[in-house]
């Protein structure tokens, strides 16, 4: 006899219908998987075989043939563990076929016929909502993530036992509801304000710039100044979440298995800090079965990148594409994929190999070749994609006195949320910008425009204070985030002056040592 479940496979952060057919024969017992299973499907057999006896069901010792269809697509995971074992039940007559129409299976089962969570429910709910399925079976833990999809039912169940009452209609479950407008509306928490921060006025100020705007961002400071406590910060001043964005970033993590169980939606923007040991695969993503990496699952957030010149220099270069692109495209033999990566990249590094060059109360003890060799290791294209050099002095000890606080990180995001309002219109015709670090060449020229005394001041620095002609569109960018925090429709030359100002690399600093 033959059965045929519906179920889902995802690629990248998008998911495919995928169909289990399942038939069964006289001959001898034998259970053979077929559809380019990867080795998690394969082994689907001794769980199945187990949860079914376990579950009281009867296991039909015959000849087993079970194909994911489309053939052609690598299958990987272990969600197709339910519709298998559903499979089987419907095929040996102990579940009505037509009780499967319409449905989508999804699941990983224990030897004792419990479901375990599986990655991907978001997506392949969305998925069958496009495809018009009229609900979803997934463990209860994924019920609650699934049903942020909308326009599907969706519903948790705990075992493959409970699983086959509810297709039988001998029990029943209530349908997950979600709405993800309280969840945002609620606010995000975020570990770091930046009412914590002592001092560095300067710096904060252009972390807000580099927030409005979508800004990369480099911070350069000796050890203890406060360059990580800064960045930490970041996450708590970007725009609000919205729900578009939030349910992208879910997806992220659901596909990488990083979405702790009855947690429905990601509502704080995601902030990652690998250690510069971190790989290519680590980074960017990939490995025999891709998965996103750190630039991916930054998706709508902050990388963080301490000690930039620890990092190896290959390692670095290959997050040329992501900064550039908003994405990352891994190819391999089997097929190519493609995972979002648009983030805030805030770095940090010591001016020297010891750190302490140009702090004035510590001697720098590095020869000008050394700081040189060290500043060299952060690449010419990487840093034209990195809008802000921004100087980080040591704190005063007044300052780290103050007890009586900063302005709160919730005041900075109202400003900067007003910022971004004023962006979006520019961006109405460019899918994927939302910042006027993505403005392109003709954006540039319609929205940057400069009078005669900004045309000069642009014009001396790039003459006079060793400016390279790359820095020219990151100046202007810069310029109209300014003006934009400034609710000005024009950029004036004290919004280019400011911006100048955060170009510290291009202006030779380091070197004059």
């Amino acid at each position: 006899m033959l059965s045929r479940v519906s179920s889902g496979a995802v690629q990248g952060i998008e998911a495919i219908p995928v169909v289990v057919e399942t038939h069964i024969t006289n001959g001898l017992p034998h259970f053979s998987t077929v559809g380019l299973p990867d080795s998690a499907v394969r082994e689907s057999k001794d769980r199945v075989v187990a949860a079914i006896k376990q579950s009281g069901f009867t296991y039909p010792y015959r000849r087993i043939t079970v194909n994911l269809a489309p053939a052609d697509v690598r299958k990987a995971g272990t969600s197709f563990d339910l519709p298998i074992a559903v499979g089987i039940l419907a095929a040996s007559a102990q579940l009505p076929v037509q009780s499967l129409e319409g449905t989508i299976l999804l699941g990983e089962l224990s030897l004792d016929g419990t479901l375990r969570p599986i990655r991907g429910a978001l997506p392949v709910a969305l998925a069958a909502q496009r495809l018009g399925a009229r609900r979803l079976i997934v463990p209860s833990e994924n019920a609650e993530e699934a049903a942020m999809g909308g326009g599907i039912d969706v519903y948790g169940v705990p075992t493959l036992e409970s699983a086959v009452q509810f297709l039988q209609g001998l029990k029943r479950f209530e349908r997950s509801r979600h709405d993800a407008g309280p969840l945002l509306s609620s606010g995000a928490d975020y570990p770091f304000d930046f009412s914590i921060v002592k001092g560095q006025d300067h710096a904060k100020r252009a972390l807000e710039v580099a927030a409005a705007g979508s800004h990369n961002l480099l911070l350069i400071g000796p050890p203890g100044s406060g360059k990580t406590l800064l960045a930490r910060c970041v996450p708590s001043i970007l725009p609000d979440f919205t729900l578009e964005e939030a349910l992208e970033t879910t997806q992220i993590h659901s596909v990488a298995g990083r979405i702790p169980p009855f947690t429905p939606l990601v509502t704080n923007r995601p902030y990652r800090a690998p250690h510069h040991t971190i790989t290519e695969a680590g980074l960017i993503g990939g490995g025999s079965i891709p998965k996103p990496g750190e630039v991916s699952l930054a998706h709508n957030g902050v990388l963080f990148l301490d000690e930039l010149p620890e990092f190896r220099k290959h390692v670095l270069e290959m997050l040329r594409q992501p900064l550039e692109d908003g994405k990352v495209n891994l190819s391999r033999v089997s097929r190519s994929l493609s995972y979002p990566a648009r983030f805030t990249l805030v770095a940090a590094m010591n001016p020297c190999p010891c750190g302490y060059l140009g702090d004035p109360g510590r001697e720098c003890t590095c020869p000008p070749a050394r700081i040189h060799q060290y500043m060299s290791r952060i690449s010419g294209p990487l840093l034209d994609r990195i809008d802000l050099h921004v100087e980080v002095p040591p704190v005063p000890y007044g300052d780290l006195g103050d007890r009586s606080g900063g302005e709160p990180s919730r005041r900075v995001r109202d400003r900067i949320n007003r910022a971004r309002e004023r962006q979006l219109p520019r961006f109405a015709d460019h899918p994927g910008a939302f910042g006027n670090a993505h403005m392109t060449p003709r954006e540039l020229r319609r929205y940057c425009g400069l009078d005669r005394r900004g045309h000069d001041l642009l014009r001396n620095a790039i003459t006079r204070l060793g400016l390279s002609a790359r820095a020219y569109d990151r100046v202007l960018k810069v310029a109209r985030t300014i003006s934009d925090l400034a609710g000005r429709e024009t950029i004036g030359v004290e919004q280019v002056a400011e911006a100048i100002q955060y170009r510290s690399l291009d202006r030779g600093k380091w070197m004059d040592h």
